[in-house]
């Protein structure tokens, strides 16, 4: 970092993960940080399974935050099950898996409460000449030198400096839920329980892995088991639909998991039971509280503006086919640190950047359109679908779905 690097200022807009990989490292290299979460409470109970790769080691690292095998649990292998339970498929590959919370609770922890500001609502970011102007909610105005928005795919700081890049939807969502070992039958934990699997009934496509249970444990008998079930869903009917609560209201974007009307369960866990092999039927219907995301992308011409920076969601939106999330935020962290060492100028530093995380997010985000074509042609002809089919093989789905990638 260079030396006026003590009396620089980063905010950071979004405490989620790749606000935190970015505040711990920005406070690694001498940076003074502030990061405002507009939620009052703790984030670790929120989200589910996460797919981990070499590059989010190495932020870690970087970030100098210590962890051990408990950050995640251990699979060998990849199986694919027929709808009647039989094994189709099955190849060796080594991964580790995580879960949002325990991930979250590594980042916090690391985190000194003062640089963290729960329940700080930005109202506005504005670039300037000699620093950056953030407005918190209750008026109090602030300066910095960077502001990175890491506020996620609804970023409100994307909306301002790019108001016509809007999210695509990609014509299908992803039901998700969690389901306790204990809970599943000894036959079905021993089918799932240290793989990653994958189930491929026609026009539908689910896929699981072990995750840590209550209080971040990978003890065998205390993990859980993580789904992503993909179904295609239209959205003239089916998603407006899907997207509204039993008081009639209609939510944009995603419908919290406590508002998701009781027959739109009922259908889904029907479904899983008659579509479904059965290990995963029973992991369906006995997960706690499911809920299910619309498919977006989103893609950006540029990631910084002046002083503003973009990171993760905020910037692009992949399909989670690829499993790169958390990753692709981890490295847009780590390439602006990389980037603000090597400049004494912010915004000299920033326009490097988004020079080169445009092009890894732009080719993450074709990576998933590619991964995610099959359950995109099911709302369309049957050429397309029968196209489509073809880059759809249990060895195939296996072989590339959520594996490390270098863009």
């Amino acid at each position: 970092m260079n030396q006026t690097a003590s009396r620089l200022r980063a905010i950071i807009v979004g405490g989620s993960l790749g606000g935190l990989f970015a505040a711990n490292l920005l406070v690694r290299n001498g940076w003074d940080v502030d990061v405002f979460e507009r939620v009052p409470d703790e984030l670790a109970g929120r989200g589910a399974g996460i797919v981990t790769h070499p590059e989010l080691f190495e932020a870690l690292v970087a970030a100098g935050i210590e962890y051990d095998d408990a950050i995640g649990v251990k699979v060998q292998s990849r199986i694919t099950f027929a709808q009647n339970g039989d094994v189709l498929s099955e190849r060796d590959l080594p991964q580790t898996l995580t879960a949002w919370g325990k991930m979250y609770h590594v980042l916090r922890a690391a985190l000194p409460n003062f640089h963290h500001h729960a329940g700080g609502i930005v109202a506005s970011v504005q670039d300037g000449p000699d620093q950056a102007v953030v407005t918190l909610g209750d008026g109090t105005v602030l300066h910095a030198d960077l502001v990175i928005a890491a506020d996620g795919f609804k970023s409100s700081v994307r909306e301002k400096f790019l108001p016509d890049v809007k999210l695509q939807y990609a014509g299908y969502v992803a039901w998700r839920g969690l389901v306790d070992e204990a809970q599943l039958t000894h036959a079905t934990r021993e089918a799932l329980f240290d793989k990653f699997a994958f189930c491929l009934p026609p026009r539908e496509q689910i896929l699981g892995y072990p995750v840590a249970g209550r209080g971040n444990s990978t003890i065998p008998g205390e993990r859980r088991y993580n789904f992503v079930w993909y179904r295609a869903t239209s959205e003239d009917i089916q998603l407006p639909d899907l997207l509204t609560d039993a008081a009639g209201k209609r939510w944009v974007g995603g419908i919290p998991p406590t508002l998701i009307r009781q027959d739109v369960l009922a259908d889904m866990e029907d479904a899983a039971l008659t579509l479904l092999a059965p290990q995963f039927g029973e992991v369906v219907t006995k997960a706690s509280q499911p809920l299910f995301q619309p498919i977006f992308d989103l893609e950006v011409p540029q990631m910084t503006f002046g002083r503003v920076a973009l990171l993760g969601d905020a910037a692009f939106v992949a399909r989670p086919h690829c499993g790169m999330g958390v990753t692709k935020a981890a490295g847009d962290a780590m390439a602006l640190v990389k980037a603000l060492s090597g400049h004494a100028s912010v915004q000299d530093a920033l326009e490097d950047y988004s020079r080169e995380r445009t092009q890894v997010g732009a080719a993450i985000v074709q990576h998933a359109r590619h991964l995610g074509a099959y359950m995109q042609a099911q709302l369309k002809n049957d050429v397309d679908r029968e196209m489509a089919e073809r880059y759809r093989t249990p060895d195939a789905v296996m072989r590339e779905t959520a594996v490390p990638a270098r863009f």
